[in-house]
């Protein structure tokens, strides 16, 4: 039976590594994530600069430069993708929301507490997403992946939620104003490069960002505590030019495919190790391997917290989105991420 098995195996490398070989060479334009996050680092990078060339059989190649090299922020990226200046990007999806705003939907603030129904939900709404992507960018979706919990990273020791009533705090998307404004604190929009400056020189008091990525970022230098609420995943989508796509010969194609389901799994993959790494090095625990040996107080999120944070979903976020989006997409979302989340959403 081993033998057996050895021999499927072997057998199943020879075919991809022949299918490898009879796809055409081309050589691809990508644009990055932020550079400094553990998703770039352990997932994008080696993708574009190894996997894909070693599956490839050196067939496929591409260039890699992260957004923040080439002067560019998350939404414009669609912009640039429907032009035909990349081939591929990735991007954090929920910043592209002024154009639309249901790239907000798989991250609505406060309403994804696990890893796992995160990947759920936004695998429920891909089919939304796809669509307008297609019809709208002339970009085709390939891949959906997700950051460490978004949380409170502070200047002091903040211990509940209702301490940073008052406060200004760093945000990146609508959803995480409308948490913020139930709050009754003050939403700063700070781009994830400056957030180490802002805190430090008391532009903000909290910023929200990842648990892992604020840590490869340097946020323990510049804060006391972290709350330990998550309020969502930061997904980022990875696409292609729908031009680009449709010229790829038909082999190309399914061989793409075929890597950007793998590399999907990777992601969230990577993050569930993330998550168990932020643990660590936030707070200097033996086995760091994938951040920065730091000391933070991590203020565990309370029963009242959790319940505050509800409320603030139910009277400030839900509707918040809706009144943004509209019926479609309540209808849209309700009848996708709201049967994972367990949340319905009124259009008042």
């Amino acid at each position: 039976m081993k033998k057996m098995v050895i021999g499927a195996l072997l057998a199943a490398c020879a075919t991809a590594a022949m299918a490898a070989l009879e796809l055409p060479k081309d050589h691809f334009k990508v644009i990055g994530i932020t550079s400094t996050i553990p998703a770039a680092i352990y997932d994008e990078k080696p993708f574009w600069t190894e996997t894909l060339p070693k599956d490839s059989g050196g067939q496929l190649t591409a260039d890699l430069t992260p957004i923040e090299q080439m002067g560019l922020d998350d939404q414009s990226m669609l912009r640039l993708m429907k032009m035909g200046v990349m081939d591929f990007a990735g991007m954090d999806i929920t910043r592209m929301a002024g154009d639309d705003p249901r790239f907000e939907a798989c991250d609505l603030a406060g309403t994804l507490p696990d890893v796992d129904q995160a990947r759920k939900a936004c695998n429920a709404y891909k089919d939304v997403l796809r669509e307008r992507m297609e019809k709208n960018w002339n970009s085709r979706l390939l891949a959906i992946g997700a950051s460490t919990p978004q949380v409170f990273w502070c200047r002091d020791d903040v211990k509940s939620l209702a301490e940073l009533k008052g406060k200004k705090i760093r945000v990146f998307n609508n959803t995480l104003r409308d948490f913020i404004s139930g709050l009754g604190a003050t939403s700063v929009s700070i781009a994830f490069s400056e957030v180490v400056p802002a805190l430090n020189n008391g532009v903000v008091d909290c910023a929200v960002t990842g648990t892992l990525s604020g840590n490869t970022a340097g946020l323990p230098e510049v804060t006391k505590s972290i709350l330990m609420l998550p309020l969502g995943w930061s997904f980022n989508a990875v696409a292609v030019n729908k031009k680009r796509w449709d010229a790829l010969p038909e082999a190309t194609r399914q061989f793409l495919t075929n890597e950007f389901a793998a590399y999907e799994d990777k992601m969230w993959g990577t993050l569930h190790a993330s998550i168990e790494q932020a643990a660590l090095c936030n707070t200097s625990a033996s086995g760091c391997t994938m951040g920065k040996p730091a000391k933070v107080i991590l203020n565990p999120a309370s029963a009242a917290d959790l319940e505050l944070a509800r409320k603030i979903v139910a009277d400030s976020v839900l509707p918040g989105w809706a009144r943004r989006c509209g019926a479609d997409c309540v209808t849209e979302w309700n009848a996708r991420i709201g049967k994972v989340t367990g949340h319905s959403i009124t259009l008042k």
